[in-house]
């Protein structure tokens, strides 16, 4: 089992080492931006907080939506089905479009009604107006994008994602210091500034991606033209019915931290800056860890369509354990240097030290979040995407009834947002280990061939 669990061990890492690299470079453009913004005027921190929370909400959901064919690719190859990837491939390839393009026009003109339910306050309206409708354009990538994204991973190819992350990402620091500050000669655009580079800097990472897919000889899972052309509706539908419940999930997390920032709001017009902040921070390891559950996802669903329980089991317990590092190395950092860490945010010396028990708190968390990660997407692989939207509807509605309560009833401000945070995860942390561990006694008894159907 130990010499299985080190090549399980090497083919997570083959194909999560791209794409956490990418995610990686990605964030730290992200964090950058933040840097630039929160140095130029500290209400741009909430307002950017305000807008990428629901922007990010409707974004990954396009995401998830391709989650569905996904895994049904992935279980192809794993029965060694190539007429199965090329219809499901093409299919997504060709339809998975209509909801971004919506979503863009939705953006461009309709965005304010949402700021007003999230509170936003009439100084941070503008701001928040003027990110949203800049940024709008980058949905017009977005179903193409997450469709490329399934063939690379697919394909465990994910080493041009390494490429395409210091491109954009570096375009995007350099746009961001020139239009935000206005220099070189350029306007001072301040946080519109920031929307403009970010636009630009996706496109041409686009572009280099739309190249790497129809030129590179080592996508396995990558349609032929012909089967883009013959891809049908129906094809597409089948896979988006399995995929939108992981969309509809992200959806209810997403969801759930609207609420969270709608709470925060109501504390102080700087506390949902805070809570970006710490975000901000946190958010390096999970990108790390999300690249190794996307891995996890991908070998998962392999494992099923060839029904191999020892493939499914060894694939789980390597990614986790990889996942327990990251947090450990978080939490040390954030004991040992919290004021460094926030100090690349803000200059106010009271915001710097009041972080200090928030920053912890959210390190602690990543243990049960790298669970919930992990585990879910050995659901999902399994065939299962019901599973997780059901315990992530529970986790929005418990987080948010137990966050206002800390908050409005025990007074505990900020730091109460985020012991609900705490409690959310581990609680379904929990109860999805329990769901994994019946999905394993099924395979051990033959009761469900090791694959579930929705």
């Amino acid at each position: 089992m130990k010499g299985n669990n080190k090549e399980y061990l090497k083919r997570l890492l083959v194909i999560a080492v791209p794409i956490m690299l990418s995610n990686i470079i990605g964030q730290l453009q992200m964090l950058i931006d933040r840097i630039f913004l929160g140095h130029a005027n500290d209400l741009y921190m909430s307002a950017l907080s305000n807008v990428t929370s629901p922007v990010w909400t409707t974004m990954s959901f396009c995401f998830s939506l391709a989650a569905g064919a996904s895994i049904l690719i992935s279980q192809s190859v794993g029965a060694n089905d190539r007429e199965n990837i090329e219809e499901y491939a093409g299919a997504l390839i060709k339809y998975n479009n209509i909801i971004p393009v919506l979503l863009f026009f939705f953006w461009l003109f309709l965005s304010e009604p949402v700021f007003r339910f999230m509170g936003v306050s009439d100084s941070l309206m503008p701001m928040c107006l003027s990110y949203s409708r800049f940024y709008a354009p980058v949905f017009l990538l977005t179903g193409l994008a997450s469709s490329l994204s399934v063939i690379l991973q697919t394909s465990n190819y994910t080493k041009p994602m390494v490429v395409y992350g210091v491109l954009r990402a570096g375009l995007n620091v350099v746009l961001d210091y020139v239009l935000i500050y206005g220099k070189w000669g350029f306007p001072e655009l301040g946080i519109k500034g920031a929307a403009i580079g970010t636009v630009i800097a996706e496109y041409v990472g686009g572009i280099f991606i739309f190249y790497i897919i129809f030129t590179s000889k080592r996508l396995y899972t990558r349609p032929s033209v012909q089967g883009i052309k013959k891809g049908k509706l129906k094809t597409y539908l089948i896979s988006a019915k399995l995929g939108v419940n992981t969309a509809l999930e992200d959806f209810a997390w997403n969801l759930g931290n609207l609420c969270l920032i709608r709470i925060l709001n109501t504390i102080n017009e700087m506390a949902a800056g805070i809570y970006s902040m710490i975000f901000s921070v946190e958010v390096l390891a999970v990108v790390i860890v999300g690249a190794i559950g996307s891995s996890t996802m991908t070998l998962t669903s392999e494992a099923t369509g060839k029904k191999d329980l020892s493939q499914y089991k060894g694939v789980c317990i390597c990614a986790y354990s990889l996942c327990l590092a990251v947090a450990v190395v978080l939490i040390i950092l954030d004991v040992t240097i919290p004021e460094q860490l926030m100090s690349l945010f803000t200059n106010d010396t009271d915001t710097i030290k009041s972080c200090s028990v928030y920053l912890l708190i959210s390190g602690i968390n990543i243990i049960s979040k790298s669970a919930n990660i992990i585990i879910g997407n050995g659901i999902r692989g399994n065939g299962d995407t019901k599973w997780m939207l059901y315990t992530q509807i529970f986790g929005t509605i418990s987080i948010v009834c137990v966050a206002a309560f800390l908050v409005y009833v025990c007074k505990l401000g900020i730091v109460g947002v985020f012991l609900a945070v705490l409690i959310d995860e581990a609680v379904r942390a929990v109860i999805n280990l329990g769901k994994y561990l019946r999905i394993v006694k099924a395979w051990d008894t033959g009761t469900s061939g090791g694959k579930e159907t929705n």
